[in-house]
């Protein structure tokens, strides 16, 4: 329960805290504070980060603390290595074949149509990670994990040359993508955020989560509720100081995916996790849980509809005419709390008919 919590927290961001916030700082256009958490709500131009950068990456960390839950699920039920092996590439490739739907596949204009996309990023990252965790055991993923993030610090480092190897002109990530990612790129054609070489460091990402999600489900005789979530704290903790560290050297920023930027945006949602776990599933404190869960539990479909239906629209429909009544800075304030509503009114129907989207 706490883990679909926070993936209705994660979400809610996306489908329209985030504007809620902004909007409402308006109504102090002047004041310092107000402006500060506003830029949160936006993404970064490069380096650095914002509230708004960490959606994406903890969404996928989520995924990766769902995945020894439902390995050893299926492992209960009898299903072959095969046969969850052929499950997890599966889910892989419909991510990143949503993904590329998302992006506007019906349009059909396949000369200027992008490959690369949130989804593709998610499915392939979580694959891969998910390929490895079954592999191998916990002691050799912890090796491969940081080698991983090291390996991708030198070849950024190291391959380009020039004077800066991190700039938006002259990094190896955009160098790969330009050559050899198919389609049109996400910024100006030059560049793509989820691109091929930086998938490699997402991959840590979701493996992250993985670990997280296998401490959790270790047995109260072996570990208690109060020593996991001890444990979470120490290595939200750790991940904060290596990758804020390490960004003194290989810049915190989203669209390369630098390995700093991994250990940051591991370190905060695991901190959160801690905290979830211990009011909700050791306290038992879940009344309040409701609301994020119905957007945690059906996050792949709002993540989609909010491509596919116009809930502004519908949202305008019903209260455009008390926006305008009010003005101002109310007509946003307004029209962004109805299309929350509206988006999680649709999600609540689905979930009392216990309709789930899984990929």
């Amino acid at each position: 329960m706490s883990l679909d919590t926070l993936r209705g927290l994660d979400m809610f961001f996306l489908m329209g805290f985030a504007g809620l916030v902004t909007a409402i700082t308006k109504f102090w256009p002047d004041n310092n504070v107000a402006q500060s958490i506003a830029a949160q709500m936006d993404h970064v131009q490069w380096n650095g980060l914002a509230d708004h950068d960490t959606i994406f990456p903890v969404f996928l960390f989520i995924a990766g603390i769902s995945f020894p839950f439902s390995l050893a699920k299926q492992r209960e039920r009898g299903h072959t290595e095969g046969q969850i092996l052929y499950k997890t590439i599966k889910r892989g490739i419909i991510l990143v074949l949503l993904g590329i739907m998302y992006n506007g596949f019906f349009d059909f204009d396949f000369t200027n149509l992008r490959i690369a996309s949130v989804l593709g990023r998610i499915g392939l990252a979580w694959m891969f990670s998910a390929l490895l965790f079954m592999k191998f055991k916990t002691k050799v993923l912890a090796v491969i994990a940081p080698l991983i993030l090291i390996g991708y610090w030198l070849a950024m480092w190291l391959i380009p040359g020039g004077s800066d190897p991190f700039s938006y002109e002259n990094n190896l990530v955009g160098m790969i993508d330009r050559v050899l990612l198919p389609g049109h790129l996400y910024e100006n054609n030059f560049f793509d955020p989820e691109g091929l070489f930086s998938t490699l460091p997402a991959i840590v990402t979701a493996m992250l989560g993985m670990f997280t999600g296998k401490l959790v489900r270790l047995p109260e005789n072996k570990l208690s509720g109060l020593k996991k979530c001890r444990y979470l704290v120490i290595g939200g903790l750790a991940l904060l100081v290596i990758g804020y560290a390490w960004s003194l050297v290989f810049p915190l920023d989203k669209k390369l995916w630098t390995s700093s930027f991994v250990c940051v945006v591991a370190g905060y949602p695991m901190l959160v996790f801690a905290l979830f776990y211990y009011l909700i599933d050791i306290k038992q404190h879940r009344r309040w849980t409701l609301f994020f869960r119905v957007i945690g539990m059906n996050s792949i479909t709002i993540y989609l509809t909010m491509r596919i239906i116009d809930y502004g629209q519908i949202s305008k429909f019903f209260l455009n005419g008390l926006a305008k009544m009010c003005g101002g800075t109310w007509v946003d304030v307004i029209n962004t709390i109805g299309y929350i509503l509206v988006g999680w009114l649709y999600l609540y129907f689905l979930y009392n008919k216990k309709i789930f989207l899984k990929v």
